[in-house]
Order: structure tokens, then C-alpha cells, then sequence
């Protein structure tokens, strides 16, 4: 399971260091790609062998279906953790999520999200005020 809020550096050539307490997870491989909200997904291999394959049943047949499908994919990217704990960003991902120095790394029980500090913070602030609102729609869908 990953969750907490982690506060890391990007280095000039695109290296992260991954929060030590995930770093066994993801040395049995890890992929990245463009998420949602303007941030970066991290996945254990395994997790996004099960994502993946949802994405490949989608019906093709829908635009949204396969718009999804192209985001998620074709933005992908196998990474690996050196022996310093960090990995390497690529550029077209890290210019996807506006990713500047200071890095949030954030766990979401089955991925990590990665987000440009300033970006996060907005982000926070926006939900943590339609917290309520929020509440009651995920009521509606049992949680």
C-alpha cells in the first residue's frame, strides 16, 4: 500500500529519488506515464499489468475509449531504480506535468502520483475547499 506526501528534488538531468519506503516495491520494475490533473502516475509493474489489460478491453470502437487507452499507453514508460533510489524522469512526461524542481510524491494506495510542487499545493487547496461537496458525491457512489 502507498500513501503520505513526500517532498523530493529533480535533478538536472531528470532524476528523482523515489521516498525509500517504496523503493522495494518498484525495484521489481516500474512505469510511468501522464496521469490525470496535470500529473505523473507511477506504477509497480504489476499494477500496471492490471490496468493495462482494462485499457486493452476497452472497445475500441469509442473515441473516449480509445483517447483514454492512447494517454495512459503510448505515455508510458518502463523506468528503473538505480542504486541511489532514484529514477529517471523523461522529458516529454516531465514537460507534460509542468515539472519544475521540488517534486511532490504522493501515494494513492496502488500508485504514486508525482506533481510540481506549486501545482500540488493549488490542487490541495481547490479540493480541501469542495471537501463537502466531494463528501456527498462519494457517498452516492458507496464509499
Amino acid at each position: 500500500m502507498m500513501i503520505g506526501e513526500y517532498l523530493h528534488n529533480l535533478d538536472d538531468k531528470g532524476r528523482l529519488a523515489v521516498p525509500k519506503k517504496f523503493r522495494t516495491d518498484l525495484s521489481k520494475g516500474a512505469v510511468v506515464t501522464r496521469g490525470l490533473d496535470n500529473c505523473l502516475f507511477l506504477y509497480t509493474k504489476a499494477e500496471w499489468k492490471v490496468l493495462a489489460d482494462k485499457l486493452a478491453s476497452l472497445p475500441f470502437s469509442q473515441a473516449n475509449s480509445r483517447a483514454f487507452a492512447r494517454l495512459m499507453l503510448a505515455g508510458a514508460m518502463d523506468v528503473t531504480i538505480d542504486k541511489q533510489g532514484r529514477i529517471v524522469l523523461p522529458d516529454y512526461l516531465r514537460n507534460f506535468a509542468g515539472l519544475k524542481k521540488e517534486i511532490i510524491v504522493a501515494g494513492l494506495y496502488n500508485r504514486l502520483e508525482l506533481w510540481d510542487q506549486k501545482n500540488w499545493e493549488d490542487y490541495k487547496k481547490r479540493t480541501e475547499a469542495e471537501s463537502n461537496q466531494i463528501a456527498e458525491q462519494m457517498f452516492d457512489l458507496g464509499v
